[in-house]
């Protein structure tokens, strides 16, 4: 991998960032970076500040604002030299001190043991989402850079690290979008879990991509064709499924060619409506397969991605699957809420986090995980659990989706609902079908809740058949509450 350099840093922001000040003060913040970390050395070997740069030029491949990449080219500073928080904010602005010590870890002197260390630094991440969403995004860079450079560690600290990126990284994430970062981080981190199976499933994907692509080639030729004689503008990407996304197809005991989603084909038009008719001419063409239809339009996932997804009968066999969405949907859908710099330009930051506390289902879970515990390792536990481990989607009766950690009841579902809902319960409904309370919910499950506002409450025993913390604790105060 090429070493990034300052020019590579400020061509890519001089591409999206125009007012001299803010330039000015990026190149303050490397010349800064620089001189703090002169003669400091990374394990590589090279010089300390090739990181932070590199950081940096991640975010400004997302288009970060200039607060942003200046914490990134800083954010090492209050760990590892003698900054401090105040002085940046001081010498630079109070933003840039904030995101800055924000993604800094908590000094090991503070620790009786290392696993208390790391639950105190993981929640310190986790929830500054309520503070500034950029720290979680800085600190998503920095561990890309640092998973893309990960030869250097011992096979125990790959390994260590490896295991630390998707049980903590990965998740974050994808809730908040992040699609080509959560790919990425995967990939890198199933290489040093299981380098043969990774090297085994790569080799294979070459091969397809080989062998398949006179088949793309042949089916953009139609698809174009047809859309072009019906007068819609498009472009169109080619994708692959990732070394990891086929890894887990394959430990569900799946063949690679009985993946219905390993070849696809994105189709970007200029609105919704293109969308679905492009989508009615693509199945003129190629005829789908019914059940692998899904509308994320109408009814997005609970981090923002939109697209039409259809998997169609291909040339030769072949299985491709055709994701269908507009120019913006594409941005989203490949960055979350970090496409928001491209897309809302001056009024990213505030509009992320406003977003982010509106919209995002985890988001909301995690502050309510946060009043549950003082104990660190404990909050980490139950995020892990409910919120970073396998989840479910399930429809309320009007077809929203929510989000649930799997092996939940209904009445995780009442109570994720509001709290009123839960209360009052005294039954429920589960694709029409009436279920007992302690029913295990499942994906796509539509639930209806039973209530009777005169009915005694769920009593104390039903907390131990909710899975969530929220349901239990519930429960728990609203017996406290009316003595039993």
């Amino acid at each position: 991998m090429r070493e990034v350099t300052y020019e590579d840093l400020m061509n890519n922001v001089r591409g999206y960032i125009e007012e001299d000040k803010s330039l000015e003060i990026i190149s303050k913040a490397f010349e800064c970076a620089k001189k703090l970390h002169e003669g400091q050395k990374r394990q590589s070997g090279e010089d300390y500040i090739v990181h932070p740069l590199s950081v940096a030029f991640i975010l400004s491949e997302m288009k970060a604002d200039s607060d942003t990449i200046c914490a990134a080219l800083l954010h090492d500073t209050i760990e590892d030299t003698k900054m401090t928080k105040e002085k940046i904010s001081v010498e630079f602005n109070p933003t840039i001190a904030t995101l800055v010590d924000g993604v800094t870890k908590i000094s090991k002197m503070n620790f009786s043991s290392r696993e208390e260390q790391v639950a105190t630094n993981t929640r310190k991440i986790i929830t500054s989402l309520d503070e500034d969403v950029r720290i979680v995004i800085i600190k998503l860079a920095d561990r890309l850079h640092n998973m893309r450079t990960l030869e250097y560690k011992s096979e125990f600290k790959q390994k260590e690290n490896a295991v630390e990126t998707m049980e903590i990284f990965v998740p974050l994430a994808y809730y908040l979008g992040a699609y080509q970062i959560k790919s990425e981080l995967e990939d890198l981190s199933l290489y040093y879990l299981k380098p043969d199976i990774y090297t085994s499933i790569e080799n294979n994907i070459e091969a397809i991509k080989h062998d398949a692509e006179g088949v793309i080639r042949k089916m953009l030729e139609d698809i174009g064709n047809i859309l072009t004689d019906n007068n819609i503008p498009f472009e169109h990407k080619e994708r692959i499924k990732s070394i990891y996304g086929l890894y887990k197809q394959m430990s569900k005991g799946k063949k690679i060619m009985d993946v219905h989603d390993l070849l696809a084909i994105k189709i970007m038009v200029d609105d919704v409506k293109s969308c679905y008719l492009a989508l009615g001419l693509i199945h003129s063409v190629y005829p789908p397969i019914n059940n692998k239809f899904k509308d994320y339009i109408a009814s997005p996932k609970t981090n923002m991605y939109h697209s039409l997804h259809t998997t169609v009968f291909g040339l030769e066999d072949y299985l491709v699957q055709m994701q269908i969405r507009t120019y913006n949907m594409e941005k989203i859908n490949n960055y979350g809420l970090t496409a928001y710099w491209d897309l809302h330009k001056h009024d990213a930051d505030a509009t992320m986090q406003k977003d982010l506390k509106t919209h995002f289902q985890f988001f909301k879970s995690i502050a309510e995980l946060n009043t549950m515990t003082t104990d660190n390792c404990e909050f980490v536990s139950m995020v892990k659990k409910e919120l970073f481990d396998q989840v479910i989607h399930v429809y309320t009766t009007k077809g929203d989706i929510i989000e649930l950690p799997n092996g939940s009841t209904p009445i995780d579902f009442a109570y994720k609902l509001h709290t009123d809902i839960g209360n009052t319960m005294i039954g429920a409904v589960v694709n029409d079908e009436p279920v007992s309370i302690d029913y295990i919910l499942r994906n796509k499950d539509r639930v209806k809740i039973l209530t009777d506002p005169l009915s005694f409450g769920l009593r104390l025993e039903w907390q131990d058949k909710a899975k969530t913390m929220r349901a239990k604790r519930l429960i728990r105060d609203f017996n406290r509450k009316i003595g039993r």
